[in-house]
């Protein structure tokens, strides 16, 4: 296709974006267009033609202010009125999204910390569709051909660019995800319009998660269960000078797991923490080290975290009561 001579001003509409259903890789995968998942925010980026650009997040509210280094994508699609679908990210120094030097940024509202955060930990747009273009909505366009426009734009900078995608071959993009490190694959059905504002199964997301055992040494109350009864637990792992917190997991436990828990931390319950970190969490209650538990996670923050853990199951075959 070729490129997209310049327009005039344009007043682009504001569109929510479309958004993915967890789920596996699809099979067959020839109608499936594969791209990196980033490890980010969700960002539509809106350009009017007069050299600025506004961004939104995916719930809509303005954080233009807080990336004013999307500003000069602004600047380089002046004349045009663009309306793109991305996700906000910081890089690190090997170039893979970092979600912990993205939080720094995130929620700024001051312009004079904005930028000076802006030299410090830069911002930068992954661009992976286009919704409007110089008074040409692109919604009933098909992936392939919203994709092949988006191209057409040539859009790559120092603070955003445009990801390739891969047509098929979606094991492949797997793998490659696992041995690069990165958080998943997120999977488009070449012929799907673009349906603002809705989750569709044209979009398919999948995650890769690493599964781990860890220690509970304490939990939190269930809110509105009786008393005793877990919300979350408190894990760590062991290391060289002892049980190192990593998190607090609540997710995934079903109620007869809860009323099992129960029992358990009735029976262990310390009055100290056995954690040798300090563990900064409202409401904790303290138990014995002897419980394990299976949980998958995302990664490991630069805080010592699990992100996103969720419960998968007691481990009886490690669990010490005696």
């Amino acid at each position: 296709m070729a490129p997209i001579p310049p327009g005039p001003l344009w007043s682009p509409p504001s569109i929510a974006p479309m958004l993915a259903v967890p789920g596996p890789l699809p099979e067959p995968d020839s109608d499936w267009a594969f791209e990196t998942k980033w490890d980010g925010v969700r960002c539509v980026l809106t350009t009017t033609g007069d050299g600025s650009a506004r961004l939104a997040s995916r719930a809509g509210n303005d954080i233009t202010v807080t990336y004013p280094e999307l500003q000069a994508l602004g600047s380089e699609l002046r004349g045009r009125g663009v309306v793109l679908d991305g996700e906000l990210v910081a890089l690190d120094a090997s170039g893979r999204s970092d979600f912990g030097l993205l939080q720094r940024r995130m929620g700024v509202v001051d312009a004079r910390r904005a930028g000076r955060l802006a030299l410090d930990c830069p911002a930068h747009l992954m661009i992976f569709d286009v919704m409007y273009v110089d008074g040409l909505g692109l919604l009933g366009a098909t992936y392939r051909e919203r994709r092949e426009i988006l191209s057409a734009l040539g859009l790559n900078g120092a603070h955003w660019s445009t990801p390739s995608n891969v047509h098929g071959r979606g094991s492949q993009v797997w793998d490659a995800v696992l041995r690069e490190g990165l958080e998943g694959v997120v999977a488009k059905r070449i012929s799907s319009p673009y349906l603002s504002g809705t989750r569709s199964a044209h979009w398919r997301k999948t995650k890769r998660v690493e599964t781990l055992d860890v220690v509970i040494g304490g939990w939190t109350q269930r809110r509105g269960a009786a008393a005793g009864v877990p919300g979350a637990v408190l894990v760590g792992v062991t290391g060289p000078s002892g049980l190192r917190y990593a998190g607090s997991v609540g997710s995934g436990m079903s109620e007869r797991e809860q009323s099992e828990l129960t029992a358990y931390f009735a029976v262990i319950a310390r009055s100290s923490s056995p954690f040798t970190d300090p563990v900064d969490v409202a409401g904790a209650h303290w138990v014995e080290p002897r419980l394990v538990a299976e949980v998958t996670a995302t990664e490991w923050t630069r805080a010592g975290r699990l992100r996103h853990p969720v419960w998968q199951r007691l481990r009886p075959d490690l669990t010490r009561l005696d």
